[in-house]
């Protein structure tokens, strides 16, 4: 009986040292481990930074390509109109000396396509206004006289009569852009008169003695739940749907134009009755700061 208990006495201490010694190995390499984490980590924060660095180069690749596709294409734009308008400006020549029942019909469509090559143009030009632009004194008078010849055969056509009053004043402004923003909204202001119909362009101040100009029709209105969308890209509304020629541009670049500027547009308009387009102009220090950001 003493030999047995010995013996199972003996084979229990093996086990029991067995299992120390296997804890003991197992415990150290957890106890390794930890203490190897820091070099660990090190590790595998220089892994990610590499391959973040490598996604950055990648996408900035890309934007550079793209940035290159686009700037081509653009300049391949802006000279496919540049020779379009070279035999537009021929055949307006043409038009004239043809006979005035022919030549009054070829006119109007002669505009149509010289409106579209304009807001082509513009809406090229827009993303780089701001190297586009010239700081300088400008007669808001002689602007709107000179939008108004644009328009005359179309005036002419719907037999509508332009009224201009007191706007004999100077903005600080840039010419060529602020013709443009007028001309949209002037064309407009065409488009939706009816024959007979008055257009109305005079000049006031609001409160804080900015200039304004308002171009008022009597024409077909806005729909009230259309007005905060008007200036969206490509949207016609319930009135543009009504005119084929309507492609919802007009607007959407001239209230981009107008924001390079400084200048804020406002509308007010009723169904059936007309709208009135607001424009109102920064003072010298405002416009300086928008063109300067």
């Amino acid at each position: 009986m003493k030999v047995s208990t010995t013996y199972l006495n003996a084979t229990l201490l093996f086990f029991f040292l067995m299992f120390v010694v296997w804890r003991y190995f197992k415990e150290m390499k957890f106890v390794k481990d930890i203490a190897d984490m820091p070099n660990n980590f090190h590790r595998v924060e220089e892994l990610l930074m590499s391959k973040l660095n490598e996604s950055t180069l990648e996408l900035e690749r890309y934007k550079n390509e793209l940035t290159i596709q686009f700037s081509e294409e653009r300049d391949q734009h802006l000279a496919w109109v540049h020779e379009v308008k070279t035999p537009l400006t021929a055949m307006k020549l043409i038009i004239e000396d043809l006979p005035i029942d022919t030549r009054k019909s070829l006119e109007l469509e002669w505009l149509r396509i010289h409106l579209l090559l304009d807001q082509s143009l513009h809406t090229l030009r827009l993303a780089s206004i701001e190297q586009d632009t010239i700081l300088d004194k400008v007669a808001l008078e002689k602007v709107v006289a000179k939008e108004i010849k644009e328009l005359m055969s179309w005036c002419l056509a719907k037999n509508l009569a332009i009224d201009v009053d007191d706007i004999q004043v100077s903005i600080l402004s840039d010419q060529k852009w602020l013709s443009f923003i007028i001309r949209q909204i002037l064309s407009n202001a065409v488009k939706y008169s009816h024959k007979g119909d008055t257009i109305t362009i005079y000049g006031t101040k609001d409160d804080e003695g900015h200039q304004q100009l308002h171009i008022q029709d009597s024409g077909d209105g806005i729909d009230p739940a259309d007005v905060p969308r008007i200036f969206q890209k490509a949207f016609t509304g319930s009135t543009g749907r009504k005119q084929s020629a309507s492609t919802g541009m007009g607007l959407y670049l001239a209230q981009n134009a107008a924001k390079k500027l400084g200048i804020s547009i406002a509308v007010q308009s009723k169904v059936n009755v007309g709208s009135n387009f607001t424009l109102t102009f920064p003072n010298s220090d405002e416009f300086v700061k928008t063109i300067s950001k």
